[in-house]
C-alpha cells in the first residue's frame, strides 16, 4: 500500500493480500489507536490545567490496554493461517522486531544522549538524580536494549517509561506465533485459558488494580492480546461481511447511536474504573468498542476515516514513543526559565491528588497552553521518526524477511 493510500481514505483499499487471504483492513481503528495515544500522552503530562486534573485524564493508563486488544486483533487477523512453517514464524518475528525495535532504539539511545548532556553540564541536573542513576542506570539500559523491561526483570520504569509495553508485547507476539505454529486450529484454546487465567493472576497479586508495568506488564499484555486475537478468531469474517453489506448502503442511523453510546460508555468507564479493581474489566470493554468501530457503519467512524484522523493513526506508534521525550525536555527547559525569571511556569502542583512538579503552578491557564504545546510537538516530532526512522526501518526489515 503507497503512503498516499494509508493517509487518504477516498484511496485506501478495503482489504489487503496477506498470504493466504485477503485481511480487512480497519482504518477506524487506525485512528481510534492515534487518539488513545494522545489520550496516553495527556495522562503523563503534569500540569494543572482542568484536563489534566479530571478523572478521565487521571485514568486514561487504560488505554494502553486498547492497544493490546487491537494488536492481538490485527495480528490474528493477518497472521492466524500463516504461520505453519518454522520459517513463517521466524519472518513473522524478524517483522514484529522491525515494527517496534528500531523506534526503541533511536528513543533509547535519545534519552542516554540527555543523560550525558546532564553529566557534563551540571545546570541541566535541576533537582532530579544524578545522571545515570535511578530509573536511568547502565543496568536498566541493558534490559531496555535487549525489550526485557516489562517482562519482570526491572523493580520500576526506566529511561523510556511507555516502551514496558513494547516489551511485553514482542513477547507477546512471540507466544502467539508459537502458539498458533503447535496448536494450529486450536490455538483459540489457550487464548481463552490466558483471557480467563490473566486477570485472576492481576487481582491476586496485583496491588496497583490495572495499573501494572514493569513488574505484571507482561500478564496484562497477555490479556489484552489473547481476547483481541479470540475476537479476530471468531468474528473477523462476519465483521468483514457485514463490512461489505454496510458498503452498499445500511442502517447507518442505528450504527451511529450504537458509536455514541459506546463512546459514552468509555468515557464513564476509565473515568470511574481507573483506580480500582473494576479497571480489570478493560480489555472487555476496549474489544466491544474495537467491534463496534471494526464495522464502521456510523457517522462518527466516518469522521474517523478523514485524512488527519487516519495521519493520526499512522503516527499512533511514534506519538506514544516519543512523547515522554517531549514533556520531560519541556519541563526541563521551563525549569531553566523558572529558575531564570520566575514565572510560575514550572514548579510543585497538586496533581489528581499526588504532589508532583508540572507546567501551571501559577496558573491553571499555564498549564492549558503547556498542553497545547505539548500536543503540536509530540505530533511534530512524531511525524519526522515515523517518516525517518518506522518506515524505513519497516520496509528495511520486510526485504530482508523474503531473503529468509
Amino acid at each position: 500500500m503507497t503512503q498516499a493510500a494509508f493517509l487518504n481514505p477516498t484511496h485506501a483499499p478495503a482489504t489487503v493480500q496477506t498470504g493466504t487471504k485477503a485481511a480487512t483492513r480497519f482504518l477506524v481503528l487506525d485512528s481510534w489507536r492515534g487518539i488513545c495515544a494522545l489520550l496516553v500522552a495527556l495522562f503523563h503530562f503534569p500540569t494543572s490545567s482542568m484536563i489534566s486534573q479530571s478523572a478521565f485524564i487521571g485514568s486514561s493508563y487504560l488505554f494502553v490496554d486498547f492497544f493490546f486488544v487491537l494488536s492481538g486483533f490485527v495480528i490474528a487477523s493477518s497472521y492466524g493461517n500463516r504461520l505453519n512453517e518454522p520459517d513463517d514464524v521466524a519472518r513473522f518475528a524478524l517483522v514484529r522486531l522491525g515494527r517496534i525495535y528500531p523506534l526503541h532504539l533511536v528513543m533509547l539511545l535519545a534519552f542516554a544522549a540527555f543523560e550525558t548532556l546532564r553529566l557534563l553540564l551540571p545546570q541541566l541536573r535541576g533537582t532530579g538524580a544524578a545522571p545515570f542513576t535511578g530509573g536511568f542506570d547502565l543496568n536498566s539500559f541493558v534490559a531496555n536494549l535487549f525489550l526485557l523491561q516489562g517482562v519482570g526483570f526491572e523493580s520500576q520504569l526506566t529511561w523510556n517509561a511507555p516502551s514496558w509495553s513494547i516489551s511485553a508485547e514482542f513477547f507477546a507476539y512471540l507466544l502467539f506465533a508459537g502458539t498458533v505454529f503447535i496448536a494450529g486450529t486450536r490455538a483459540w484454546v489457550w487464548f481463552v485459558a490466558a483471557t480467563v487465567t490473566a486477570p485472576l493472576f492481576l487481582l491476586a497479586f496485583s496491588s496497583h488494580h490495572m495499573d501494572v508495568s514493569f513488574d505484571f506488564g507482561f500478564i496484562r499484555c497477555l490479556y489484552g492480546f489473547s481476547l483481541g486475537a479470540l475476537l479476530a478468531w471468531f468474528q473477523h469474517d462476519s465483521i468483514a461481511g457485514a463490512r461489505q453489506a454496510l458498503a452498499g448502503g445500511g442502517p447507518r442511523l442505528a450504527w451511529t447511536v450504537a458509536e455514541i453510546v459506546m463512546v459514552a460508555v468509555i468515557v464513564a468507564f476509565v473515568s470511574l474504573a481507573g483506580d480500582n479493581d473494576a479497571g480489570i474489566a478493560a480489555p472487555f470493554v476496549f474489544a466491544l468498542a474495537l467491534y463496534l468501530f471494526a464495522h464502521e457503519g456510523g457517522w462518527i467512524s466516518a469522521m474517523l476515516r478523514a485524512p488527519a484522523m487516519l495521519t493520526l493513526g499512522a503516527l499512533s506508534y511514534s506519538i506514544y514513543m516519543v512523547h515522554i521525550f517531549v514533556q520531560a525536555r519541556m519541563i526541563s527547559v521551563g525549569g531553566l526559565i523558572e529558575r531564570k525569571l520566575g514565572m510560575g511556569l514550572v514548579g510543585d502542583i497538586w496533581l489528581r491528588g499526588e504532589d508532583a512538579t508540572g507546567f501551571g503552578a501559577g496558573s491553571p491557564w499555564i498549564g492549558f497552553v503547556a498542553i497545547v504545546v505539548m500536543l503540536v510537538a509530540t505530533i511534530t516530532v512524531s511525524w519526522f521518526t515515523w517518516r525517518f526512522v518506522e518506515m524505513p526501518a519497516m520496509a528495511w526489515f520486510r526485504r530482508l524477511s523474503k531473503r529468509m
